[in-house]
């Protein structure tokens, strides 16, 4: 079991990317959380088998069709999480 912290920079937001990373992390099991940041980036994280983590982060290194992702910063993260849920906080 991964957990991991990702930050996503680019054109991330108003492009449909925490529903399309939702969709995405439901389709490979992952659980966790994603929501937009106040200095226009995502950041979301991520919990299942090793497998499944690393898909989804190779997701998010493009995202969905109108997102352009320069960067994706990734980190060690902490937590139990049941679900994927699209945060608005």
């Amino acid at each position: 079991m991964k957990t991991h912290h990702l930050r996503i920079h680019g054109r991330v937001q108003g492009v449909w990317f925490r529903e399309s990373m939702r969709v995405e992390a439901e389709r490979l099991n992952v659980t966790g959380w994603v929501r937009n940041t106040a200095d226009g980036a995502v950041e979301a994280v991520i919990q299942g088998p090793a497998g499944a983590v690393d898909a989804l982060i190779e997701w998010a290194r493009s995202g969905p069709p109108l997102a352009r992702v320069d960067r994706v910063e990734i980190g060690e993260a902490q937590g139990q999480y049941s679900g994927f849920v699209k945060r608005t906080d």
